[in-house]
């Protein structure tokens, strides 16, 4: 087993004690430190880069175990290769890349809702209002309710997690090491990363629009676009930087 790397110990020890201080404040530390979508009262500017060191709260501590094993695993790999510096500015990018394909996912179901009650008389006041949690006046008989609960969602919804950073850490690692073994923990057979991690984002992005979750079907409160974009960002990274090592951009 690789020896935790220096870089990787760190943020393994900043995602834990947010994680445990978030518990004890409770609320209101998921209120500013999530990614609440930008026309949402609860967002702020430094949200795209703290919601990557937020998780699910206690009791659902499998997601941040999950993402804490992840980047134990696959970062000090790469930290071990790249050095601190650049494995850091990596995994900040992805992490980025991944709220922004997901505001990006956002901001079409926030203005499908908004069309769909514009088509029935509402205004812009009166919708914006409305996706907010406010009351109306006016009848929503024949809206479909399921357009504007994904709507409300995407609107005051908040995303927590380092998740979109590990997916590009693990095209990373397919990119590096293609041949290595990977398994799930429900499909043990090991099979090699450059099959593995495209077949993971493939069903991510099959899942995100379906609105279902690789664990079963129903609302799933998981970023699934978010996981794309973190990968999309790893993969462009990668790309440039093989593309470009003789250039004055070698590997380390």
């Amino acid at each position: 087993m690789m020896q935790i790397t220096p870089t990787v110990k760190q943020l393994l020890i900043i995602n834990i004690l947010v994680y445990i201080g978030s518990q004890i404040v409770g609320a209101e530390a998921y209120r500013m430190l999530s990614l609440f979508y930008f026309e949402s009262p609860n967002f702020q500017p430094w949200q795209p880069l703290t919601h990557m060191f937020m998780h699910a709260a206690f009791p659902n501590i499998t997601h941040i175990l999950f993402n804490m094993f992840a980047l134990y695993s696959f970062g000090s790999a790469l930290e071990h290769f790249w050095g601190g510096k650049k494995f850091l500015f990596f995994y900040i990018s992805c992490g980025l890349g991944a709220a922004a394909l997901q505001l990006l996912f956002n901001y079409f179901t926030i203005q499908q809702g908004l069309d769909l009650l514009a088509a029935h008389g509402f205004d812009m006041t009166e919708s914006m209002a409305l996706l907010q949690g406010g009351s109306t006046q006016k009848s929503l008989d024949a809206v479909d309710m399921n357009v504007l609960r994904d709507a409300y969602g995407a609107l005051n919804g908040p995303m927590v997690g380092a998740s979109g950073a590990i997916y590009g850490l693990l095209v990373a690692f397919a990119f590096m090491f293609p041949n290595a073994e990977l398994a799930l923990l429900f499909i043990p057979i090991p099979i090699k990363a450059k099959y593995f991690v495209p077949a993971i984002i493939g069903i991510d992005l099959f899942l995100g629009f379906k609105g279902q979750s690789i664990f079963g079907a129903g609302g799933t409160g998981i970023a699934h676009f978010a996981h794309v974009g973190g990968a999309l960002v790893g993969f462009l990274m990668m790309w440039y930087w093989k593309k470009n090592q003789f250039n004055g951009n070698r590997w380390n």
